[in-house]
């Protein structure tokens, strides 16, 4: 692996762009952040590649812009491992929450050896804190991925040591089908799943919402397909994407009016969900970390990234 860049902030969120073979396509980018106000040595998040790329091409992410196929186990594995050497060589990490994302580049349910890496990973370092987190659209061909996963959670990571996330942005089917171009689990096939994967003490799965004018959010719709004790739900504006500009997308959610939000809280409150509203530091979309982005400027120009996006009117977060 050659780093080829590196972007950020220490005190917040840096991001790496890295050559994993020796060639131009097959180029990757991780994140290692914190979460304001708490510190680095409370809680610290990583967030790796799976793809070169993505096929699924989805209306609001970068990622999709290439695909070049998928890492190996190693080559995933490297990404944290570069991350984890820097601030603690000797492999013994300290922190209470050590979270680590499979959602940067790349549909991680796509490539088995995804599942390669989380069967390893739990034996590489001496942390205790280590919280595995995978997010998925859930793709159809994925069941084989998504039955070993509930073997590798149960075996390694019980107990509320893991976190899964589907991501599905619309209660509209047809509108779910415009935002994520390809063959997915029905919400039933998703509820029917996440009765299986959660067992008492795990951690509920989550149903994220990347919400978008024009495309319904109802909670209403929500309760009739997934059971609040199973299922949590997480709303976040939109990142603010190339491919968000392209599709001319605009996100339902104000970051810098929560209030925006409080409507459709309280409709998945009162169905009885869980909600989690993930607004953070609008210092990161400067920073850049959105899926993909800095890849599509590192092609597009070869050259030093000096800045993320110029519209930083959205925030994100690394919860």
């Amino acid at each position: 692996m050659r780093i080829l860049d590196v972007y950020g902030k220490e005190e917040l969120a840096k991001v790496y762009i890295a050559a994993m073979r020796n060639d131009d396509r097959h180029l990757v980018e991780f994140v290692e952040s914190t979460q304001p106000p708490i510190p680095r040595d409370k809680k610290w998040v990583l967030i790796v590649s799976s793809l070169f790329g993505c096929p699924v091409k989805c209306r609001m992410c970068d990622a999709g812009g290439t695909f070049h196929g998928k890492l190996d186990c190693d080559e995933i594995l490297e990404q944290i491992d570069f991350m984890v050497r820097r601030r603690f060589p000797d492999g013994v990490i300290p922190v209470p929450k050590f979270k680590i994302q499979f959602a940067r580049m790349g549909e991680p349910s796509l490539n088995p050896n995804v599942l390669k890496a989380l069967s390893r990973l739990h034996d590489i370092y001496d942390a205790p804190g280590l919280l595995p987190s995978l997010s998925s659209v859930a793709p159809k061909s994925s069941r084989d991925f998504f039955d070993h996963l509930i073997e590798i959670k149960d075996s390694y990571y019980p107990k509320g040591r893991f976190q899964l996330q589907f991501s599905i942005h619309t209660t509209d089917s047809a509108k779910r089908d415009e935002l994520i171009p390809l063959k997915k689990w029905s919400f039933e096939e998703i509820a029917e799943y996440g009765a299986r994967f959660h067992k008492k003490g795990d951690k509920k799965l989550t149903l994220n919402f990347a919400a978008a004018k024009g495309y319904e959010v109802d909670p209403k719709v929500a309760r009739e397909y997934f059971d609040p004790g199973t299922f949590l739900i997480k709303l976040t504006p939109l990142n603010p994407t190339v491919r968000v500009e392209e599709s001319r997308l605009e996100s339902a959610i104000d970051p810098y009016d929560t209030s925006s939000a409080s409507q459709i809280v309280d409709g998945f409150k009162n169905q009885g969900f869980d909600v989690i509203l993930s607004i953070g530091e609008v210092e990161e979309n400067k920073i850049g970390s959105n899926c993909g982005q800095f890849v599509t400027q590192f092609r597009a120009a070869q050259t030093r990234i000096k800045e993320g996006y110029e519209t930083d009117r959205y925030q994100i977060s690394s919860s």
